[in-house]
């Protein structure tokens, strides 16, 4: 049976392409820092409710982020179903170092929750139209009413950053499958 691969997408914005979503999680935290992403994001989200136009001195600026993020959910969907065969390693350091405060104790320990989590209130699809939305609207010189939930996608997105960042930080291992006892 052939496996269907998920095209991340990350080529135009990385220079090479990747099958592996932690190889393309690496290189999407190469292209720009986790407070960049988390900048543009909330302040697109912020102007999405203005008449102003964001980065209008530069709004090719959100269109790059657009397509980096929008990588960044194909990533985020395929950790998802790999968090059954892969954990991430323990932290060196202690708990009292906490600076990704929108992820919980749990998500801290596993960062593959906020995904399942995330994923599990919306579908890979309707987050794409959140990032969609909130570009058009952001850079888009009228104010327009909109009937879309905007946070939900929102705080799920910052802590699936969080979380994309702390793995990255951790590195990540195959879950070995423990020897079933003799009888």
């Amino acid at each position: 049976m052939k496996k269907n691969n998920i095209s991340f997408g990350i080529n135009p914005w990385s220079g090479y392409e990747t099958a592996n979503p932690f190889y393309a999680l690496e290189a999407f935290f190469d292209f720009a820092h986790l407070d960049y992403h988390k900048n543009i994001l909330s302040e697109a989200v912020i102007h999405s409710h203005r008449r102003k136009i964001y980065k209008q001195d530069n709004p090719c600026e959100v269109f790059v982020f657009y397509s980096t993020i929008c990588s960044f959910l194909r990533v985020c969907y395929c950790l998802k179903i790999k968090s059954k065969k892969w954990k991430v390693k323990e932290s060196a350091r202690s708990e009292d170092v906490f600076h990704l405060s929108s992820l919980t104790k749990q998500e801290f320990d596993n960062p593959f929750v906020v995904f399942q989590k995330a994923f599990s209130e919306n579908t890979l699809e309707e987050f794409e139209f959140f990032i969609w939305e909130v570009t058009q609207l952001s850079l888009s010189p009228h104010e327009e009413e909109f009937d879309y939930d905007l946070m939900t996608p929102y705080v799920y997105l910052i802590k699936m950053l969080d979380a994309g960042e702390l793995m990255r930080e951790r590195g990540v291992e195959k879950i070995k499958k423990e020897a079933l006892p003799e009888k």
